[in-house]
């Protein structure tokens, strides 16, 4: 954080940074006097530090609950996946969160200004793409981005260049005069991504951001995410591509019937999911000798997905890295080529199901 002090002698207005609750040295340059100042640790402080906080919110449409009492935080850098089945509440929640919609009760903070009460504050830091992407169709690429980088506040010295740049990465340089009404829905959508980072957001809101892209552009917009995040942006997104979550997202949440059902990173997701232990081994030869292994201790059975490829399940009591060396010792014993011997991770698709299916019993 930045604040300016005026020095007790001379009264020059000094420009001092630090964090909340540190006390820091600070010597005026033009008088050499030597002072101390202690930053004041305010609520909005420690809410920026959690850069988004949702608190017990709710929303009700007369009769019908959209959510239910729902809490989480996001830290800066963090990127957020939201998931969960078609009327869970991810859109109302994001909704609410841009402030779009007003919650029926609860607290949301977007880096320490309240939602929908300061709005005007916050969206000069939120990048923000809906589900449905619509542009002005008579308005050319170039100019539909260069309205929404004026509108975002951007310096107009910058705006091209920022633009041409977004539009290499995303591979529609040559797209860059060329009417909205003449772009495809996967170019269009590539064009809703590029207007929410345009102004290089501390907050980036995405709803279903991967919607009609092809495995390249994915590819593209997964690497675009995760340096942003690397450079500081936090990024909350929701998406029913459950790999592409899996891919990049540092910490999820799983959302159905507007509840909260489970939070928390993909590796504390599933230590809590049971599956039965398994081990993937993939041979670079055909060989019928690895039935072999099936006499050793803690082995229950072996499936054999390819000539080249078998799994292995083991007893739940057994240990990973025993089972392993007496696997790689009698497959070495009986002339088997192993190209790789791997114990399996259930995916994010299973853990889904999993706790859809648990209906936050975990919780």
């Amino acid at each position: 954080m930045e604040k300016k002090i005026k020095c007790t002698k001379c009264g020059k207005i000094i420009t001092v940074t630090g964090i909340p609750s540190e006390t820091v040295k600070v010597t005026c340059p033009e008088c050499s006097t030597v002072g101390k100042f202690t930053f004041e640790e305010t609520e909005r402080d420690v809410l920026a530090e959690k850069l988004v906080q949702i608190k017990n919110i709710s929303k009700k449409y007369k009769d019908i609950l959209a959510l239910n009492n729902v809490s989480f935080d996001i830290n800066k850098g963090e990127i957020f996946g939201y998931i969960g089945p078609n009327g869970a509440g991810k859109t109302t929640t994001i909704k609410i969160l841009v402030g779009l919609l007003n919650k029926t009760s609860g607290r949301v903070t977007v880096k320490g200004y309240e939602m929908p009460e300061q709005k005007s504050e916050a969206h000069k830091f939120i990048g923000y793409l809906p589900q449905q992407v619509a542009f002005q169709q008579w308005r050319t690429l170039n100019h539909t981005l260069t309205t929404f980088a004026k509108l975002s506040g951007m310096p107009k010295n910058i705006i091209q260049t920022r633009i041409d740049e977004l539009l290499k990465t995303m591979g529609l340089s040559q797209f860059k005069n060329k009417k909205i009404n003449k772009l495809s829905g996967g170019t269009i959508q590539k064009v809703g991504i590029i207007q929410a980072v345009l102004h290089n957001p501390s907050l980036l809101i995405l709803d279903e951001p991967l919607n009609g892209l092809d495995p390249e552009s994915r590819y593209q917009v997964k690497q675009i995410l995760r340096d942003l995040s690397k450079k500081g942006t936090t990024v909350f997104f929701s998406s029913h591509i459950l790999g592409d979550v899996q891919d990049v997202a540092t910490k999820i949440c799983i959302l159905d019937w507007g509840k909260v059902i489970k939070i928390g990173t993909l590796d504390e997701l599933k230590s809590e999911f049971v599956k039965e232990k398994q081990i993937e081994i993939v041979f670079s030869k055909k060989s019928d000798k690895f039935k072999e292994i099936k006499n050793i201790d803690g082995v229950k059975n072996i499936l054999e997905k390819t000539p080249e490829k078998v799994l292995v399940n083991i007893e739940k009591t057994a240990s990973y890295d025993k089972i392993i060396h007496n696997i790689i010792q009698t497959l070495l014993k009986n002339n088997c080529r192993i190209r790789s011997i791997t114990p399996t991770s259930p995916t994010l698709d299973e853990v889904y199901q999993y706790y859809l299916r648990q209906g936050g019993k975990k919780q």
